[in-house]
């Protein structure tokens, strides 16, 4: 339309003519090639398959990946549990309790998982016992096994993190809101049980959600103090019948079906948050209008 409003005619003899994007095809072409040289290597290289199909179903690797299941549930959970604690000292106004959780999540932060996980398994030297004396007691190297100091080690680190991550997602909430809560009578705990923190859970999901997938792969680490998770239980077969790729092939299979099943979930549970969300707004933009 010109300036006045007016519908332009159309003009005569003109031929639209799509962009060209040459680049584009050829870089579609390369990936596709590359796609093919990488499937036909592991179609036609020295990769035993029958032995992939075997050991699927193995026995020792359905009870290794159970175990990984099991240590990436407990660790999470210990880790929301010491985040949502951490996180709430943080925003304390006690002096005391913030320099507890910042010297938490600075210590915890800044030293790898890895050697972590070899502090725990070896607390033994450090403590040689545990207990009450008179009453209990235990030597520490009998208590502090495999499995419990690759559950230590992963959720308290993890939990050094959630916190960072729970903080975010309070520090996220309106304002307004908290103090619209307390105008109206309510406490401390109760505008951050019911105001602040079913907004934050909404908010925080992604990252946890994806706190969660990296937890499944970081169990592999659990391997460096002999604990029988799935990567664990292979290395120990394939030093036997020296199938390394197979095994690897096996755990990639495992790890990348417990990936999609969680990336499933977690797109589920924001659909879900979302929901239930949206006809929050939508009751409170009611009752406002109701209102006025």
């Amino acid at each position: 339309m010109d300036e006045i409003g007016t519908r332009l005619p159309p003009m005569a003899g003109v031929v639209r003519v799509g962009l060209r994007h040459p680049v584009r095809w050829i870089i579609a072409a390369l990936c596709v090639v590359v796609l093919v040289i990488v499937g036909r290597a592991f179609a036609y290289g020295q990769i035993e398959w029958a032995y992939v199909g075997r050991f699927l179903t193995a026995k020792a690797i359905v009870q290794g990946f159970g175990n990984t299941l099991l240590l990436t549930a407990l660790a999470m959970a210990l880790g929301i549990i010491l985040g949502l604690i951490a996180a709430l000292m943080r925003l304390s106004e006690n002096p005391v309790a913030k320099a507890i959780a910042g010297g938490y999540i600075w210590f915890f932060r800044g030293t790898p998982i890895y050697l972590q996980l070899l502090l725990w398994f070896n607390l033994a030297l450090i403590f040689p016992s545990v207990g009450i004396p008179g009453l209990w007691e235990a030597r520490m190297v009998d208590v502090m096994t495999p499995f419990w100091a690759a559950l230590l080690g992963l959720g308290v680190c993890q939990g050094a993190y959630t916190a960072e991550v729970i903080r975010a997602g309070i520090l996220s909430v309106d304002a307004g809101q908290v103090e619209a809560a307390r105008a109206v009578g309510m406490r401390g705990p109760q505008v951050m049980r019911h105001i602040v923190l079913p907004q934050t859970l909404r908010i925080i999901t992604p990252p946890i959600s994806n706190e969660v997938i990296g937890m499944l792969k970081h169990t592999s680490i659990a391997a460096v103090i002999s604990y029988n998770e799935v990567m664990h239980t292979a290395s120990m077969i394939y030093f036997v019948n020296n199938r390394v790729i197979e095994m690897l092939i096996v755990c990639s299979i495992y790890y990348l079906a417990a990936v999609t099943i969680l990336s499933i979930l977690q797109s589920l549970l924001e659909k879900r948050l979302g929901r239930s969300l949206n006809r929050s707004s939508r009751r409170v933009a009611s009752e406002e209008g109701a209102g006025a």
